[in-house]
């Protein structure tokens, strides 16, 4: 078993190019997997192998895919007001599954508070009020993107307050009690099932890619009835092998661990080994 994860950021636009610009490395990026003969697997698919629960052949010669903070970059084509109209993660993807006659899907981990949302919207985007959740329940039914956890507030350093104890805002190392950790994981998990039903939130990726002994050793493995996770993403980079571990485990983030056509292909083909 041995599965790279590739992560993009929907938010991550500064110019039109790969390199200033997530969804036209998306776009480039589908064409250079299904070029190399791979397939793309959704996530909880790559998890059922790792614990187990189906073949490892089931994830052979595959990658899969996920994005992180859920704006409607991830689902919606807009009008950037700099960079002009954007074709949403979605619309790549589809566009991609109808040229290549191959499936594809991508986890979305979303930030789940939705005053959390709102405040991001003006402090890391342009306050137009594009992080709402109006598209997960429909993404959701569609089958193309599942809807996963990305916490409550992500402990983002621009917003007024978190649901950290007490104000150490701008890591994720510091929900490092059972109180914070529910505040930002059990809470989000509870929100997202109560309103994407039948649906149930069981992936977690990190915000920062920032996990700590506590939550990996002791909140994780030992609180599964509770928070109801079956396995936690960071941002090593390394493909998600049988050995990997699993509160931990690894994932390939869009212009830090690559940043062309030419270094995926190298870190798909010798990175991350020859399956």
């Amino acid at each position: 078993m041995r599965v790279p994860v590739l992560t993009y950021h929907s938010n991550n636009i500064s110019g039109n190019d790969y390199a200033s610009n997530d969804h036209v490395a998306l776009a480039a990026d589908l064409g250079t997997i299904s070029r190399l003969g791979l397939r793309i697997v959704p996530l909880h698919q790559v998890v059922a192998a790792l614990l187990g629960e189906a073949e490892p052949a089931t994830v052979e010669r595959a990658v899969a895919l996920s994005f992180d903070d859920g704006s409607w970059f991830d689902w919606h084509d807009l009008d950037h007001p700099i960079c002009g109209p954007q074709r949403g993660f979605a619309g790549i993807l589809r566009e991609h599954a109808a040229q290549a006659a191959t499936a594809v899907h991508a986890t979305s981990f979303v930030i789940v508070s939705p005053l959390a949302r709102d405040e991001l919207d003006r402090t890391c985007l342009i306050g137009r009020s594009w992080w709402g959740d109006d598209w997960w329940l429909p993404a959701q039914r569609e089958g193309l993107l599942a809807v996963e956890n990305h916490s409550w507030d992500h402990n983002h350093h621009t917003l007024t307050r978190t649901a950290q104890r007490d104000g150490r805002k701008g890591s994720f190392s510091a929900i490092d009690s059972h109180e914070d950790a529910d505040a930002q994981i059990r809470q989000a998990a509870d929100w997202l099932d109560a309103r994407l039903a039948p649906h149930h939130a069981s992936l977690f990726a990190y915000p920062y890619g920032q996990a700590n002994d506590y939550l990996v050793r002791e909140y994780f493995p030992h609180h599964t009835a509770q928070h109801r996770v079956r396995a936690a993403f960071g941002t090593e980079p390394a493909p998600v092998e049988s050995i990997s571990p699993r509160w931990n485990l690894p994932r390939y983030v869009c212009g830090q661990h690559w940043r062309s056509g030419v270094e995926l292909e190298r870190l798909l083909t010798q990175g991350a080994g020859r399956w």
